[in-house]
C-alpha cells in the first residue's frame, strides 16, 4: 500500500490558487466599468460593486445577514452598497452577472493558460462541491444554490468560488471560536504577514473607532501591547494565534481535495498556480502588492 497523502500540504498548496482564481476580479477594471453602467457611483464602484457582486445570493435576507457572512468586511461599507442599490436583490444580482462578464473577458486575456483547466475542471468538480456539508456555511450554501452557468469556464470558476466559500465559512467559525472580532482578527492577520501596522484593517473598511476598539480588546487578552513610545504592537501569543487560525483551517478544509482524489488535486496545482502568478500581477496593477493576502507567499520571522 502506498502513503497516506499529506491533505493538509495539499489543501494549503491549492488554497492560494483557489483564492487567486478567484479574488483578482475584486479589483478588475472591466468589472469596476460594468458596477459603474449599473449606477453605483464611479468613485465607490470598485469596492461596493464587489460587495455587491459577492453577496447577490444573499441579498435578499438583508444588510445584517450579509455583514454576518463577510467576516472581514466593514459593515459601514456593505450598508453603503445596500443603500446605493435600494435594498433591492434584482440590483444585486445584475452586479453579479457584470462580474460573470468581467470575469470571463478577464481570464481569457489575462491568464489565457487558466482556460482550458478550468473548462475542464468543472465537470469534476461539481460532483465534490455537491458533497460537501454546508450545515454553518451560509455563504456557501447561498451560492450553491445558483443556477450553474452554461458556459463551461464561467462553471469551472463558479465550482471553484464554491470552494473559496466553503473555506471562508470554515475559517470565519474558527476565528469566532477563537473568541475574535472582525477587527481583531484583521489586526492579527496583520502583523501575521508583516503589513505596516492597521494596514489590512483599514484596507477591509474597519473605522478608527473599531480599529482602536479592535487594539483594546486585545491588549486586555495578552495579545497585543502598547510599546513605550505609545504604538500598539501584536505579541508574540497573538501572531502564534493567527497561525494557529491558518493551521486549523487548513486541517478542516482537506475534505474536497480529498473528494477530488490525490493526482487530480495534484493536477490542479501544477495547472493553476503558473496562471494564478499572473492573475496575482494582474493584482499588484489592479489595487497594489498587499492586497491579495491569502495569495502571497510570507517570510517566517
Amino acid at each position: 500500500m502506498g502513503e497516506t497523502p499529506d491533505w493538509f500540504e495539499i489543501t494549503r498548496r491549492n488554497a492560494r490558487s483557489v483564492q487567486t482564481t478567484i479574488g483578482w476580479i475584486f479589483w478588475d477594471p472591466g468589472a469596476v466599468a460594468r458596477y459603474a453602467d449599473l449606477g453605483i457611483p464611479k468613485d465607490f464602484a470598485g469596492p461596493l460593486g464587489y460587495m455587491a457582486a459577492r453577496c447577490a445570493p444573499l441579498a435578499a435576507a438583508g444588510p445584517d445577514a450579509v455583514i454576518a457572512a463577510f467576516g472581514s468586511i466593514s459593515s459601514t461599507g456593505i450598508r453603503a452598497a445596500f443603500d446605493v442599490l435600494g435594498h433591492d436583490p434584482e440590483r444585486f444580482e445584475a452586479c453579479r452577472l457584470a462580474r460573470d462578464e468581467a470575469v470571463a473577458d478577464g481570464l481569457r486575456e489575462f491568464a489565457p493558460s487558466i482556460v482550458d483547466p478550468l473548462t475542464e475542471l468543472g465537470p469534476e468538480l461539481w460532483p465534490v462541491v455537491d458533497q460537501l456539508p454546508v450545515m454553518g456555511r451560509v455563504f456557501m450554501a447561498a451560492h450553491l444554490a445558483l443556477e450553474r452557468p452554461t458556459d463551461p469556464l464561467l462553471s469551472g470558476w463558479h465550482a471553484v468560488n464554491c470552494i473559496r466559500e466553503w473555506r471562508g465559512d470554515t475559517h470565519w467559525a474558527v476565528v469566532v471560536a477563537a473568541g475574535l472580532t472582525h477587527p481583531e482578527a484583521s489586526i492579527l492577520h496583520n502583523a501575521h504577514v508583516h503589513y505596516e501596522t492597521d494596514w489590512l484593517a483599514k484596507s477591509r473598511g474597519a473605522t478608527p473607532e473599531e480599529i482602536d476598539a479592535g487594539w483594546s480588546a486585545l491588549e486586555r487578552k495578552g495579545l497585543a501591547e502598547v510599546d513605550p513610545d505609545g504604538r500598539h504592537r501584536v505579541l508574540p501569543a497573538g501572531v502564534a494565534l493567527r497561525g494557529r487560525i491558518e493551521d486549523d483551517t487548513d486541517r478542516l478544509t482537506t475534505l474536497p481535495w480529498e473528494l477530488l482524489g490525490e493526482e487530480r488535486s495534484s493536477r490542479f496545482a501544477e495547472q493553476f498556480e503558473s496562471p494564478c502568478e499572473a492573475l496575482l500581477a494582474r493584482v499588484d496593477v489592479t489595487a497594489g502588492p498587499n492586497y491579495q493576502p491569502a495569495s502571497r507567499l510570507h517570510d517566517e520571522r
